[in-house]
């Protein structure tokens, strides 16, 4: 029997089964974790932020069934405490949790870089590594969150942060090739025009501060968006979904933009 919540408008089922999500207290994270617990699944929230998971997990279908886990995914220890306190290991992983800070590659600071790293493809490399140990024979679903800028740079600043999200693609596609046999599929996504808390304090930012070089980067970024319009969390938590369950049983591998046409345009 299918499993369909009009909310959602998907026809998947994940009754029975569970999923970990790091940075799921808010944005893609929360709305990716609305998605699952609407197609049956129990959720495991990972962040560093306590209250935002908890206001995730009041907009979930049965708030009761799914845990909260405040850890900080820079932290190699933090993560391997948590592997530790679960008795199950759940059969789909999404490595969501990432920052997105604007960092002058001229001046930045070996601390400030390694936080970028550690944040945005370390937790993804550490959290990956103990899933396929967890799973062994049993396999499992990998999808990482990377993003356009790894592909495309686009706004000043980010060297920092388009390496890291480099690096987020290259692993995916070596767990793939390295481990597909073994029953894991591993995908990532590459979003891009989202509209999420930190995009929406870049624009505000702008326009309070007068940021006419933030501005122009908006107004280009703009021109380039074939929808002519930015995405919503939820848009790309529906390709994330898709691509953890068995409709997507022979993608393997892939790198998906959500960006509006962004990369094709």
């Amino acid at each position: 029997m299918k499993y369909f919540k009009k909310e959602a408008d998907v026809d998947i089922n994940l009754s029975g089964k569970s999923v970990i999500i790091t940075g799921a207290s808010s944005g893609i994270g929360r709305a990716t974790a609305k998605l699952f617990a609407e197609c049956g699944c129990k959720v495991l929230l990972l962040d560093i932020n306590t209250k935002g998971m908890l206001k995730t997990v009041k907009r979930l279908v049965h708030p009761s069934e799914h845990e909260v886990f405040p850890v900080d995914v820079s932290n190699s220890d933090q993560i391997s405490e948590f592997w530790q306190k679960i008795d199950e290991c759940p059969g789909i992983l999404i490595n969501n949790a990432g920052i997105f800070p604007a960092q002058n590659y001229l001046t930045i600071s070996k601390e400030e870089y390694q936080k970028t790293i550690d944040v945005n493809t370390n937790s993804v490399f550490w959290m990956c590594r103990h899933f396929i140990n967890h799973r062994g024979k049993k396999g499992g679903i990998i999808v990482n969150t990377a993003s356009i800028e790894a592909i495309l740079p686009f706004k000043k600043d980010l060297i920092p942060y388009s390496i890291s999200k480099a690096g987020v693609i290259s692993l995916t596609r070596s767990i793939a090739r390295d481990y597909g046999k073994n029953g894991f599929r591993a995908n990532v996504v590459l979003p891009g025009a989202i509209k999420t808390s930190g995009t929406i304090f870049l624009i505000r930012e702008a326009l309070i501060n007068f940021r006419f070089d933030l501005m122009q980067t908006g107004f280009d970024f703009q021109q380039r968006l074939a929808l002519g319009r930015w995405g919503k969390p939820e848009e790309v938590a529906k390709v994330i979904l898709f691509l953890a369950s068995d409709m997507a049983s022979y993608v393997q591998g892939a790198m998906i933009p959500v960006d509006g046409g962004f990369l094709s345009s």
